[in-house]
């Protein structure tokens, strides 16, 4: 038998039971150790999205695992490897995918989203979506590859390079991971968060982290860039005053990256974009190349995985973790053990 989470309505998660079925050909059946929560799964739950979301749907793409079960064809793999999945699944014939961009494909399938996801005991995917895992990364923290990844991505998309100063607007888990790659990536950092326990994590990470509502902010960010701005702003905040936050910082011919899924149009100076001719990229996924590289930041502690990972909760409590998270209080980054009944606590 397997067990799974779906979503039944706003705001209603309810734990179903099936039989195991062995995988089709060039798919294989893993074993799912843990289940991250995101800001769109929030979304999901909230009934936001219930026109992409059937129920009953199958939430989850942030996960790690084991390999329980191969299908025919499937060569390069062994029963009990460590694996992550990237949820990805495209076309490959619209004009995004010809032209390369398969992440961003017209009719992209997102598991988790349009397709069954991770949140369930035994996941059937297909074989070509698994990324391998290094047996020494523990598999809680491996949860984390996804969400690493999307924070690769955006920092490749701004071009970011050694020693320009780049403001984080959002000190969310992606926001965090977004200023620890940046960091890495030879940046000099902000971090611009309203919630105090937030911005406490960014600074045990060694952030320098501010409530952009404080009325010496705009003085601090002035002289922190010695009156010109920041070269790149990441706006991972959704909320209309981050975009002005974000904006507002921005040097000339900045760069903002919009990271953040926002529920409704929001307003934006576009007399700055002109006067400062600053740049606008969108950052929506990732890559394969992305997920490798988040393999390799998770591995070696450059991503502070414990840190992030602020609860585990148990298969049978996932609707008390996503209140946890949608609560935001004390709390950064909520797992759930796939293979638990009981009560979990963070590892």
């Amino acid at each position: 038998m397997s067990s799974h989470v779906a979503y039944s309505g706003a705001r209603t998660l309810v734990v179903e039971t099936a039989d195991a079925v062995p995988p089709p050909p060039g798919q294989v059946r893993i074993a799912v150790a843990y289940t991250g929560i995101c800001g769109t799964d929030l979304h999901i739950f909230h009934g936001d999205m219930d026109g992409r979301v059937r129920p009953p749907g199958v939430l989850g793409h942030e996960m790690s695992g084991r390999i329980a079960e191969i299908g025919s064809g499937v060569e390069g793999w062994q029963v009990g490897d460590p694996v992550t999945v990237m949820p990805l699944r495209w076309c490959g014939e619209c004009p995004a995918c010809r032209a390369g961009h398969t992440s961003i494909c017209h009719r992209l399938v997102f598991l988790g989203i349009d397709a069954p996801g991770s949140m369930q005991t035994s996941w059937t995917v297909p074989a070509d979506t698994l990324v391998r895992l290094p047996a020494d990364l523990p598999l809680d923290h491996a949860a984390l590859v996804e969400p690493t990844a999307v924070a690769v991505h955006d920092v490749r998309r701004a071009e970011l390079r050694p020693g320009e100063r780049a403001l984080v607007v959002g000190g969310g888990p992606i926001g965090l991971l977004i200023a620890v790659f940046a960091r890495r990536s030879g940046a000099e950092v902000l971090l611009a968060e309203p919630d105090r326990y937030r911005r406490s994590i960014g600074e045990g990470l060694g952030l320098t982290a501010l409530d952009p509502r404080d009325d010496g902010f705009t003085a601090t960010v002035d002289e922190w860039t010695d009156g010109a701005g920041a070269a790149v702003a990441f706006e991972v905040s959704g909320a209309a005053a981050g975009v002005s936050t974000a904006v507002a910082a921005l040097a000339t011919r900045g760069r903002l990256v919009q990271v953040a899924i926002h529920p409704a149009p929001r307003e934006v100076d576009l007399h700055r974009f002109f006067w400062r001719e600053l740049t606008l990229l969108g950052a929506r996924l990732y890559d394969r190349e992305d997920f490798t590289a988040a393999v390799d930041l998770l591995t070696e502690g450059v991503i502070p995985a414990a840190t992030l990972i602020s609860r585990v909760e148990p298969f049978g409590r996932a609707t008390e973790a996503f209140v946890a998270l949608e609560s935001g209080a004390n709390v950064v980054k909520v797992l759930i053990d796939c293979q638990s009944g009981g009560a979990g606590e963070a590892r």
